[in-house]
């Protein structure tokens, strides 16, 4: 599986909201229940994120997390467990460093984002120009003509790195948040359910990765037959090309590490 093809079981964790549970509670059976991070209800992927973190900062400061997104779909996993294990090396080595994961454009895809390096990358990262968000296909063709990468939002890189590209714009949520978990943990529960309820919505994509692009690097994901099932209709038209034959069959896929449901139940 995925996850499990470069970290052992028990560091397995992934991130659900509450008012999910009757789509996750019986999928995550064989993650340990101190490795699901439940949130009070979905604020963004950007609060999902800081949630985990600050969970994972109070076990271990010094620890390296490889973020999954849950709706991913790869018909060739081999590449990406080779980019996810050079991301995880990377991101031991150099604790300071931010690695962003980008596949190699298959079609000026309209509906997804795009990542451009500073200059073109083949075996090692690169650091990171400026993200497109779903450009009209003339401009994503030219993306793709100067080097640009699909974003697949899979991302490495230690907690206090990670942790970091909040403390600019967020430092205070952060802390709020931190205090509110340290709280919990002390079993006043109610204090992270008041946080959610007044905390407005935060996409991490849009609101924290996109302004601090000069902070990533991009490491470079070859042709994988990527697709994202964030929606009914790109589920849809993956389950025709594998019915059809155009996939080959997918191998086990891993219990992501972070596990964002609101895309896949709008």
């Amino acid at each position: 599986m995925r996850a499990r093809s470069v970290a052992l079981p028990s560091h397995v964790a992934t991130v659900v909201a509450a008012q999910h549970r009757q789509w996750w509670s019986s999928a995550l059976n064989d993650v340990h229940e101190s490795n699901v991070f439940v949130q009070p209800q979905n604020k963004g992927t950007a609060f999902g994120i800081l949630l985990a973190l600050l969970t994972l900062e109070m076990r271990d400061p010094q620890a390296t997390l490889l973020l999954l997104p849950a709706d991913h779909y790869f018909r060739d996993e081999e590449p990406v467990t080779r980019a996810l294990r050079m991301t995880g090396n990377l991101a031991c080595a150099y604790s300071s460093s931010i690695y962003l994961l980008g596949a190699d454009p298959e079609s000026a895809d309209t509906e997804l984002g795009y990542i451009l390096p500073q200059r073109r990358i083949m075996d090692s990262p690169a650091p990171i120009a400026g993200f497109t968000e779903k450009p009209i296909q003339e401009f994503a063709q030219e993306l793709i003509s100067h080097g640009a990468l699909w974003n697949l939002f899979i991302l490495g890189g230690s907690v206090n790195a990670l942790l970091a590209l909040f403390m600019e714009e967020h430092a205070d949520t952060v802390a709020e948040m931190r205090e509110a978990l340290q709280n919990s943990v002390a079993g006043q529960k109610t204090s992270l359910h008041q946080l959610y309820e007044r905390i407005p919505p935060l996409d991490f994509s849009r609101d924290i990765l996109e302004l601090q692009a000069d902070r990533l690097h991009v490491i470079r994901v070859p042709h994988c037959g990527w697709t994202d099932l964030g929606t009914p209709k790109r589920v849809e038209a993956t389950l025709r090309s594998i019915g059809a034959g155009v996939h080959r069959e997918p191998r086990p896929r891993a219990v992501p590490l972070f596990f964002d449901l609101e895309s896949q139940h709008p």
